[in-house]
């Protein structure tokens, strides 16, 4: 399989446990990589063959801004599960974070995988 990715897709939303957290927007911070296979595309040279990077942000960026998750762990599953879903990915990566979060970090967050990625076999 190969991988197509989408690094530091920025998205503001309400998620958090603390009060000022439901009244604020933060920013959330989303690296994927999506499992594809990208040979009928480069032979078409056709959209419709390729996973669309633009509309799986158009579709995240819809979804975590009407979103109002408590916890970085639900939304984290909540991503990967549209994406495997609505764009037929095998297997996605996903690391999720929130900038700012915690006083002398640059962030945090996590990573998950999810779906079935395949074995250096290709099976």
């Amino acid at each position: 399989m190969d991988i197509v990715y989408i690094r530091d897709l920025r998205v503001e939303a309400i998620i958090g446990i603390f009060d000022w957290e439901r009244e604020v927007r933060q920013v959330i911070s989303l690296d994927l990589e999506m499992a594809t296979d990208i040979r009928p595309a480069a032979k078409s040279d056709d959209i419709k063959d390729a996973l669309d990077y633009k509309a799986v942000a158009k579709r995240l960026i819809a979804f975590i801004e009407d979103s109002n998750c408590l916890l970085v762990e639900r939304l984290a599953e909540d991503v990967t599960r549209i994406v495997i879903n609505e764009f037929q990915v095998a297997w996605v990566k996903l690391r999720l974070s929130k900038p700012g979060a915690l006083r002398g970090s640059q962030d945090v967050g996590l990573i998950i995988e999810r779906g079935q990625k395949p074995d250096v076999n290709g099976a």
